[in-house]
């Protein structure tokens, strides 16, 4: 192929009936959307066609037919549903060959988990006859690649846990070595917490005017954070050049930037906590441990979170927090006052530095009319005092309790930013102070 990387077609197929009746979330679309963007490649077409052999023929051979490169996901399991090999070996006109060494390495993966194979896990057993394997080492369903007719076929299993490490590890660099794929990303991310897609537009519109229509800017809100992508898509300015101009949004956002790339709140105010070797410690209500979840996620939690409470009781509160039953019976359980009392009992019971509480009325039932659904208090303790704020996240259950959870992450993060740069005087915050 001698096209440029951008120029090329890149389709996807997702294969499988429970995609298509909603019994599983086409998470592959997302995925490999955003891995490929980062190298420069838009996909051009996503389409989630049933297990049915004759509607994955049709689909494959149309998009082989106009398409650089084909992505397949799905339908390469042991069971008489998966029919992707078969039916697409149909159109590429390439025999199935038997191969020993993927063979071994079912019979190997059952063995690691104590289970006996049944005969049909074999049928994962055969590839193109004309084309190679990608190693699965979390199933035993391997990838498959083919280059014919001067395009590429990248086959992987559907399970998530086993196609992204797939993908990152063995299909990005091949494509990479091939040409088809920039080497290295495209363009820089910048991640923002605390202020809106279009507030976040009008702050940077400045340096956006003075570097022309040689870059290019995408926008892109998510629950708790805004991201923003800085790239040429027309190459006239290089990776160096871009760099410089995120360098100059960086200073414009000051505590609303987040971090280049990815990495998400929490990951960050883990890697701020590390760097200061100070430790957090969280109770929770609303959110049902989400909190917590969010900060176990991360590789090696143990070097900077103490631990967490779930307190949804009275009880609960006042015996593992210490919450006094007087300021229950005064406030309410979802006052700033329990916020306070939560966080600094999560403080001092689990021997943290810093520490968040949110309680709250996540809905759909609860709350009186002074503090409707949605109604959530934070509470933040840290060395040099405590504070809860009043937030109104009016929705359903599932988005009061994420956002609640996103909103004290980015909290601690600019708390533990200014306590990196030294300052010791607390932002603004509306709320209880103590």
């Amino acid at each position: 192929m001698n096209k440029p990387a951008h120029k090329l077609r890149y389709e996807l197929l997702t294969i499988g009936d429970e995609l298509l009746l909603g019994l599983t979330a086409n998470g592959h679309l997302a995925f490999i959307g955003s891995q490929l963007g980062a190298r420069g490649i838009e996909l051009r077409r996503n389409v989630t066609v049933t297990d049915d052999a004759e509607d994955i023929a049709g689909q494959f051979r149309e998009s082989w037919a106009r398409s650089d490169v084909v992505l397949t996901t799905g339908g390469l399991g042991p069971t008489c549903d998966d029919r992707t090999r078969e039916a697409i070996a149909g159109v590429l006109g390439q025999k199935l060959v038997f191969d020993p060494e993927i063979e071994r390495h079912i019979l190997d993966r059952f063995a690691l988990f104590g289970r006996k194979m049944t005969p049909n896990n074999l049928k994962q057993a055969h590839r193109f006859e004309h084309g190679s394997v990608l190693p699965n080492g979390n199933g035993t369903a391997p990838g498959l690649w083919v280059e014919q007719d001067g395009k590429v076929l990248c086959m992987m299993p559907g399970p998530p846990n086993e196609l992204q490490p797939m993908f990152t590890e063995q299909v990005l660099p091949r494509l990479a070595a091939l040409g088809l794929v920039l080497e290295r990303e495209a363009y820089v991310q910048l991640r923002t917490a605390g202020i809106g897609e279009s507030m976040l537009e009008t702050k940077l519109q400045p340096v956006f005017d003075r570097h022309g229509s040689g870059l290019g800017i995408a926008f892109c809100a998510h629950s708790g954070h805004v991201d923003c992508r800085l790239s040429s898509p027309g190459g006239e300015l290089g990776l160096d050049e871009i760099a410089g101009i995120a360098e100059e949004c960086v200073r414009l956002l000051g505590e609303d930037f987040v971090t280049r790339g990815d990495d998400s709140l929490a990951k960050v105010c883990a890697d701020l906590l590390r760097a200061q070797d100070k430790r957090v410690a969280v109770a929770e209500t609303a959110t049902g441990g989400l909190l917590a979840n969010a900060f176990t996620d991360i590789c090696g939690a143990s070097k900077f979170f103490s631990g967490g409470c779930v307190c949804y009781s009275n009880d609960s509160k006042m015996q593992l927090l210490d919450v006094p039953e007087c300021l229950l019976m005064q406030h309410g359980a979802v006052s700033p006052e329990a916020a306070v009392a939560m966080a600094t009992g999560a403080a001092e019971k689990l021997g943290a530095d810093y520490a968040l509480a949110i309680t709250g009325f996540a809905g759909p039932c609860g709350g009186p009319n002074e503090n409707p659904v949605g109604t959530i208090f934070v509470a933040l303790h840290a060395p040099h005092g405590v504070w809860s704020r009043k937030l109104s996240y009016p929705g359903p259950r599932t988005t009061v309790k994420q956002r609640a959870v996103n909103a004290s992450l980015d909290w601690l993060r600019r708390e533990l930013v200014r306590a990196q740069n030294g300052a010791t005087v607390p932002t603004k915050r509306q709320g209880v102070m103590q």
